[in-house]
């Protein structure tokens, strides 16, 4: 039932760093435009990064130079790399993904990861 997989969250100080892993199915990641999304308590969910089948690259404002998104054709896998974080960064990751990038872009795809914690300490 599951078709996306987050891993690699965990509890840092600030100035760390952390790599998320999105494992998808081979059918879904070949055809499916990928983002990263995060929730902080008490704040709506925010686009964080977002990658095309083509690998054309988008981030938010407020984690541009901090963070990397990167595909993995050879494992299926969408990555993040976040370095540094920032106690503003602590939130559950979610790995999103649809054929059409619009739908990414709008939180409104059709796959959705379980979700992975980070928590950045001061």
């Amino acid at each position: 039932q599951v078709q996306l997989v987050e891993s690699g969250g965990g509890l840092v100080q600030a100035g760390g760093s952390l790599r998320l892993s999105c494992a998808a199915s081979d059918f879904i990641f070949s055809i499916n435009a990928m983002a990263w999304y995060r929730q902080a308590p008490g704040k709506q969910r925010e686009l964080v990064a977002a990658i095309s089948s083509g690998s054309i690259t988008t981030y938010a404002a407020s984690v541009k130079g901090r963070f990397t998104i990167s595909r993995d054709n050879g494992k299926s896998t969408v990555n993040l790399q976040m370095n540094p974080l920032t106690p503003e960064d602590t939130g559950v990751y979610y790995c999103h993904a649809d054929p059409n990038v619009v739908k990414v872009q709008r939180s409104g795809g059709a796959y959705w990861g379980q979700g992975t914690q980070v928590t950045v300490s001061s």
